[in-house]
């Protein structure tokens, strides 16, 4: 195991911040990455984390990382530090009210240009190409604030790579994972290993989050030069939601860390002999198709279905009542399919969102992410 420190904060600031990544196996075949808690306080993806560190480093031993893995188990020292009224708080930048994970760039216009008259029959020479020009984009990436610089680190370790994972988590929620359309055959077998409670498909679902900047030019620019020069997905990049906040156990990591390493087994980067995957345990649907259940009003919050239920069109899933008054108000999804995050908080104000349906059917356009 090699470990790197990356120094974020520059050098004349009153702050130091620091990335801790690890390194296994030796660069040369295929490549993982994987970061943690890039929302910073995510302490299911921190903990799943740790116990992959361990793990890789016993298989290291055993001469069984064959590609290369890379592992960050704690992605956003910035947001860390964050604390207001004794809550962390690390899904934005307090200095600029930005989420860490969005405004990753996106290389295909650049790329397109630059790879006229470069490209050839050869699937794995063009992905060769493409990836020696990402390296050189992202190197000359010049930061401007410490998340900027943060930003770079993790993504210049990640842009080259074969497979992506973002481990995040939920306030509330079952397992589930969001991957572009064209890698879900990919992805099955990760959510089928790690049981997942939904996965959610599509071309794009703007505001540039972190696992679509590593992923999502490659479809792009499939589309843009055509059969001619062929150009497959090379990035399986999954955002991997582990549960809600509060989901911390050994046991639960400890799975988790064993469902991804089988999955890298499946991937070839690391030798673990023949794997099966399980029956999947649910079926894609497009991110499209999702239900956003938002409060009309502020009120109580109280539920009345619990996440990985199956819900049914018009079906209550939870009451609002008015603290003063007693008057409630049932919130009705108007789709069907999984219940699979839901709100911590119980008692909310007008226009939170309290819980999210996964339909089979599209509906939904534009900006598809909460903030």
């Amino acid at each position: 195991m090699q470990t790197d420190k990356h120094l974020i904060s520059e050098p004349h600031g009153s702050l130091h911040v620091e990335l801790t990544s690890y390194r296994f196996g030796r660069p040369g075949g295929k490549k993982a990455y994987i970061q943690a808690a890039l929302h910073a306080d995510e302490v299911p993806a921190m903990l799943t984390a740790q116990k992959l560190r361990a793990r890789l480093e016993e298989l290291e031993a055993q001469g069984k990382v064959t590609g290369e893995v890379i592992v960050v188990p704690a992605a956003n020292p910035i947001g860390l530090a964050q604390v207001i009224n004794e809550r962390p708080f690390g899904r934005f930048d307090l200095s600029t009210g930005i989420n860490f994970n969005r405004g990753y760039p996106h290389y295909f216009e650049r790329l397109k240009t630059a790879l006229a008259g470069r490209l050839g029959p050869d699937a794995a020479q063009n992905v060769r190409t493409i990836r020696a020009l990402l390296r050189e984009y992202v190197a000359e990436w010049q930061p401007h604030s410490d998340t900027t610089a943060l930003k770079k680190a993790l993504f210049s370790m990640a842009i080259d790579a074969d497979v992506v994972l973002d481990l995040h988590c939920e306030n509330e929620g079952v397992l589930h994972l969001y991957a572009g359309t064209p890698l879900c055959s990919a992805v099955q077998p990760l959510a089928d290993l790690m049981q997942a409670g939904a996965v959610l498909y599509t071309l794009g679902a703007g505001g540039e989050p972190f696992d679509e900047a590593c992923s999502r030019l490659w479809w792009d620019l499939a589309a843009h030069f055509g059969a001619r020069y062929p150009i497959p997905p090379a990035c399986i990049a999954v955002t991997v939601e582990l549960r809600g906040e509060v989901s911390v156990s050994h046991e639960l990591a400890g799975r988790d860390a064993e469902a991804i390493l089988r999955y890298l087994a499946v991937q070839d980067i690391l030798d673990l002999g023949a794997i099966v995957p399980p029956a999947p345990s649910c079926a894609p649907t497009p991110l499209e198709g999702t239900e956003r259940v938002n409060a009309p009003h502020s009120g109580l919050l109280v539920y009345r279905r619990e996440v990985g239920e199956r819900v049914q069109a018009g079906e209550v899933v939870a009451d609002l009542v008015d603290p003063v008054s007693g008057e409630t108000t049932p919130l009705k999804t108007s789709v069907e399919g999984v219940l699979f995050t839901r709100l911590s908080h119980r008692y909310v104000i007008r226009g939170m969102n309290v819980a999210k349906i996964a339909g089979a059917r599209a509906f939904r356009s534009g900006s598809l992410l909460s903030l």
